[in-house]
């Protein structure tokens, strides 16, 4: 992976072109890669906005989440849309590239869900809230339980928080650790349980109606594992760039994802950037999560052993690193059943 010359006509053979034509003399063409279907159509219902601009949009969905950074890193294609910040800085780190983001569009968004409950009022002590035992995961629960002012936490917790950064537990809850795809089993057991998009998905919640709460757009995970658009670093600011990133904050397409994904994808509020301050003062999650993370074994169920006495406050956590590009699962609406990680 670190010559890219050899990968041009792979990457060209692996992706699936689909030319979204628009009727505008002499258009500039803007080239866009995407992975998923849904990015694929979010991305086809910004051709109209654009071609209003002048601009031709051709979108290309790519086979494999290798791909789109090949084209871009190539100049094959101008932007992609599919990842996160923290899987482009691992990408560059591994590759030798140099791509940017040019902005924020989307997020998916993890949420409490009811269990035994159906409001957080009427959580007690002793009850259990349930959440995925994989670092990347716990953190962002960790932070949307601390959001809601269910847990306090170590100022310097950030992505990377484990159990053991809990400073404060008014309510005197139990935070019980899973993997990821045996939380929902909780539900008739735990008061709550924190799901990522897809697992809700796939347990038959609808994010949009029965979430108890999202993560907002404005959020710590919101930002840092929104979905962008990725350029080669220098093109950020070109005017076709800019044209796209406007089109895809547009209110057509804000209330098109608001629309047709039913809460697994939301939009990042208009002109909200994953800021580089942000996550230089948190580095990559994935690095703060494997220095969090520890040996503790797990059950069959997924269930750590200390979670079998935990009391919720500072625990050691059976936290499990996630490996680049795992942890922060990929919703796709539903559609898409990989856990790349890679638009949290």
């Amino acid at each position: 992976m670190k010559r890219l010359n050899g990968f041009v006509t792979a990457a060209a053979a692996a992706c699936i072109a689909a030319c979204l034509s628009v009727s505008v003399s002499a258009a500039e063409k803007i080239t866009v890669a995407a992975y998923t279907s849904w990015q694929a159509d979010i991305l086809a219902k910004a051709a109209p906005v654009l071609a209003g601009e002048g601009y031709d949009l051709e979108v290309v969905q790519c086979e494999d989440y290798i791909q789109p950074d090949l084209m871009v890193a190539s100049g094959e294609a101008d932007a992609n849309l599919f990842q996160h910040i923290p899987y482009l800085n691992r990408f560059n780190e591994e590759n030798g590239t140099e791509l940017v983001s040019a902005g924020g569009i989307s997020y998916e968004p993890f949420g409490i869900y009811p269990g035994t409950k159906t409001s957080l009022d009427e959580l007690a002590e002793g009850d259990v809230i349930a959440a995925a035992n994989d670092a990347v995961n716990l953190g962002r629960a960790l932070l949307l339980l601390q959001d809601n002012g269910i847990i306090a936490m170590n100022e310097d917790a950030g992505l990377g928080a484990a159990k053991k950064d809990i400073i404060d537990n008014p309510v005197g809850v139990r935070i019980q650790t899973l993997d990821a795809a045996q939380v929902f089993r909780m539900r008739g057991e735990a008061a709550f349980i924190v799901l990522d998009a897809k697992h809700a998905l796939q347990a038959g919640f609808s994010p949009a109606e029965d979430a108890v709460v999202l993560e907002s757009s404005d959020s710590l995970s919101a930002q840092v594992y929104g979905c962008v658009i990725a350029v080669q670093e220098g093109n950020e600011n070109s005017d076709k760039i800019k044209a796209l990133v406007d089109a895809l904050r547009s209110e057509e397409i804000v209330s098109f994802i608001c629309d047709t994904y039913d809460g697994a994808v939301l939009p990042l509020a208009p002109g909200e950037d994953i800021s580089a301050e942000i996550i230089s003062a948190y580095g990559d999650a994935w690095s703060a999560a494997e220095e969090n993370a520890d040996s503790t074994d797990t059950d069959a169920a997924g269930v750590s052993a200390e979670d079998k006495d935990n009391d919720g406050t500072a625990g050691d956590g059976a936290d499990q690193a996630a490996a680049p590009g795992e942890g922060a699962n990929d919703a796709s609406a539903g559609e898409d059943s990989d856990e790349d990680g890679l638009a949290g």
